[in-house]
């Protein structure tokens, strides 16, 4: 905007570089430029003031595809002034010579006229095609259409403007259809999900059963070593035993044979023993064969008297002691004479 100082019967109007100035004085213009800086009269000056630099337009729009659908649109329109002369000319730019402001909306005018050119531009590529496409592939088509169409447009030509570029923000259909639109979408993406979900659930059982078949396969081979191992100790412990049998049964010949070579031994003295007993017992008895009677009976009392204990008393009756008495003496004389 610009920039006016106010003294008494004058005025000083200074601009920016990227505004462009027309000043008139009373209907003929005096001087033309950007960033102008000067001194007029209030009194007989008329002063527009245009901008020079690259204007932003959002636009936001409806149409409707070829389903019938509703579509939104939202677009930024970049455009500038390429002849200041005819767009002062054909739009009003004038400003307060007291406060710099337009006197009217000049820029909503353009706008204007520049959104409803995009929008029937628009809305014949809309029309064109139906919703589906027009979301996958509508935001480059609708823009190219757009841009190809005002830049082509003799009414952008005539109001001495120029379209710098044009940006399409979105594209997006009403809440129901898009939800709609979106809900195979959304199963199919839940889809791979429940399958991804699926596969790692079956990786992780075939995990388990990689590791529960592991398991196994190592309680067998500890259970085949441990049988091993137990066979390996009965054989080790029977072993044992027949070698503890075996020196036991050795101890028990070794002391079998002592046993019977002592008693063999023990067997032949006594039989030695024996034997010579029976022959002094023989010998004895030879001696005693040719002995008479009464002689062996008194050989037998004496023999049987070294046996007795002690008697202290001795009653023999006539009856008894003599007959015995007489034997006796015979049988003494008869050994005194041989």
């Amino acid at each position: 905007m610009a920039t006016i100082t106010t003294i008494p019967w004058l005025r000083h109007l200074r601009t920016e570089s990227s505004s462009w100035v027309r000043h008139n004085r009373s209907g003929s213009p005096v001087r033309t430029g950007r960033g102008l800086a000067f001194w007029f009269s209030p009194l007989s000056a008329s002063i527009a003031e245009i901008p020079a630099d690259d204007r932003e337009l959002p636009i936001l729009f409806h149409g409707r595809s070829a389903d019938y659908q509703d579509v939104a649109v939202q677009a930024v329109l970049t455009w500038r002034v390429a002849d200041p002369e005819t767009l002062a000319d054909r739009v009003d730019f004038s400003i307060d010579i007291g406060t710099g402001a337009w006197l009217h909306e000049p820029l909503e005018q353009v706008a204007q006229v520049l959104t409803q050119l995009a929008q029937q531009l628009a809305w014949g590529q809309l029309a064109a095609h139906d919703v589906r496409t027009l979301l996958r592939e509508g935001v480059d088509g609708v823009r190219a259409a757009v841009a190809e169409g005002l830049s082509q447009d003799p009414v952008i030509t005539q109001l001495g403007l120029a379209i710098v570029s044009v940006r399409i923000a979105s594209i997006r259909p009403t809440t129901d259809v898009e939800r709609a639109l979106e809900l195979p979408a959304r199963e199919a993406i839940q889809q791979r999900a429940d399958e991804a979900t699926f596969s790692r659930r079956a990786l992780a059982v075939e995990k388990e059963r990689a590791i529960a078949e592991n398991e196994l396969a190592n309680r067998v081979e500890l259970a085949r070593r441990t049988q091993e191992l137990i066979a390996q100790e009965g054989a080790n412990a029977q072993r044992e035993a027949e070698d503890r049998a075996a020196a036991a049964r050795v101890q028990a010949e070794s002391r079998a044979e002592r046993k019977h070579i002592a008693d063999s031994a023990e067997a032949e003295g006594i039989a030695q023993i024996e034997a010579a007993r029976n022959a002094a017992e023989k010998e004895r008895l030879r001696t005693y064969r040719d002995l008479s009677p009464e002689l062996l009976l008194g050989l037998a009392a004496r023999e049987l008297a070294s046996n007795l204990p002690p008697i202290e008393h001795l009653t023999l009756g006539p009856d008894s002691f003599g007959p015995a008495l007489q034997r006796l003496l015979v049988a003494g004389g008869d050994a005194l004479q041989r």
